[in-house]
């Protein structure tokens, strides 16, 4: 699986450069996308723009991420999804539990604004 990674301080934009992404794909996302969890800069932005069909099994696979990222305390955000995976994504119930954003700019926003929310939270405690 062909991957671009860039980090942009608070948070490493991954892009899948491939047009496919299917269950056999998952273990490999994993290996690219879960070390970052033990790094100082934890949060990643799945970018998916190339992405034209993705199978139901990473499409679960996708929520499955993002728990491990919600309980690391970090945030996973999904961008540039194409209007058919978005909609495959409703159909299965999938889009409401996942942290998405039309745009990277926009997943940035909300990365910022996660941020911001723990280290609130964090002073409260």
């Amino acid at each position: 699986m062909q991957v671009k990674i860039n980090t942009r301080g608070r948070f490493h934009a991954i892009t899948i450069k491939e047009s496919q992404f299917a269950a056999n794909m998952t273990a490999e996302l994993d290996q690219t996308i879960l070390p970052f969890l033990q790094n100082d800069v934890k949060n990643v932005i799945l970018n998916l723009k190339d992405i034209q069909n993705m199978d139901i099994a990473a499409a679960q696979h996708l929520v499955k991420l993002q728990g491990h990222f919600s309980q690391a305390n970090a945030s996973f955000v999904i961008c540039a999804l194409q209007k058919a995976q978005a909609k495959k994504l409703v159909q299965l119930g999938l889009l409401d539990t996942l942290n998405t954003a039309p745009t990277e700019k926009e997943a940035a926003d909300i990365v910022h604004m996660e941020e911001l929310e723990r280290e609130l939270t964090d002073k409260e405690d």
